[in-house]
């Protein structure tokens, strides 16, 4: 399709892609008008979404990892020390991810849910917003895990964080898995951990269904999952991007919004709401 490029300059044509200034005020109604096409729409969510909630992200400047870096997977497992270290930092986080609530743009993804437009939301995120905010467990595809409890990282047993931090503060160390004596981890994808087998799955089969690929607040350049949104345009999906920023798959999306997540698409469902299966 030919789109527009519309910044302060003015509209002009382009191949592939509708990019829009968040002050344009066709922003919302272009986003609305897709949205309201649609009867299958996958969300795709990224860290940009939960700042909103001010949960900072991990990988531009000034996020987490320029203050500590990462701790490889192989390292948590071979090393008691750099375990003590990966809960120690989950633990000083506790205040933050307790704090944060979902913000306008988890409840928008929420009310598509609830009207039937949207049939799975696939996160890059571990932060457990969507599901406070509402959405469904079997709705939410958590590419990366979630940082709200422990998994034993042979039996697969679930472990709850409140027993975990008390024994860590008490001893120094954290606890072994009650049903096998195996190691606890955060329920979360480290580096050079494998990516979970069951949601790639499940967010490919997602992908394949849509009709509408929604992406938001992911800067687009960590893969896997990264792809799936050029594989939903490849499948004839349209292809929406709402991120801060640029990402390198802008080129591809239909539209291209560069604004805050929350007010954009609250705005959007709100414009479309009359017409929304269920309200």
């Amino acid at each position: 399709m030919t789109g527009l490029w519309v910044d302060e300059a003015g509209a002009v044509p382009r191949d592939n892609a509708v990019m829009t200034d968040p002050e344009i005020p066709d922003a919302v109604a272009q986003l609305a008008g897709l949205l309201a096409a649609s009867s299958r729409i996958v969300v795709f969510t990224g860290a940009g979404i939960s700042t909103e909630s001010g949960i900072p992200d991990f990988r531009s400047p000034g996020g987490l990892w320029t203050r500590m870096a990462p701790i490889d997977f192989q390292d948590f497992v071979s090393s008691a020390e750099w375990r003590r270290e990966a809960w120690r930092r989950r633990f000083f986080m506790d205040d933050m991810f307790a704090s944060a609530r979902p913000n306008a743009g988890h409840m928008a993804v929420a009310q598509m849910i609830a009207c039937g437009r949207v049939s799975h939301v696939i996160t890059q995120n571990i932060d457990n917003l969507h599901q406070e905010s509402g959405v469904p467990d079997n709705r939410i595809i958590e590419l990366h895990g979630n940082t709200h409890y422990a998994k034993c990282l042979d039996c697969g047993t679930r472990a709850e964080l409140a027993p975990v931090k008390r024994h860590f503060e008490t001893t120094g160390d954290p606890p072994d898995c009650e049903a096998c004596g195996g190691l606890l981890k955060t329920a979360t994808i480290s580096f050079g951990q494998a990516m979970p087998e069951g949601e790639m799955a499940r967010a490919e089969e997602a992908t394949l269904a849509c009709d509408l690929f929604l992406v938001l607040g992911s800067s687009l350049v960590v893969y896997p999952a990264a792809g799936f949104p050029a594989l939903a345009k490849r499948r004839g999906a349209r292809l929406v991007i709402l991120n801060r920023d640029h990402t390198p798959q802008d080129d591809l999306a239909d539209l291209s919004l560069h604004s805050d997540i929350g007010p954009t698409l609250s705005a959007a469902v709100e414009t479309i709401g009359p017409i929304l299966p269920g309200v």
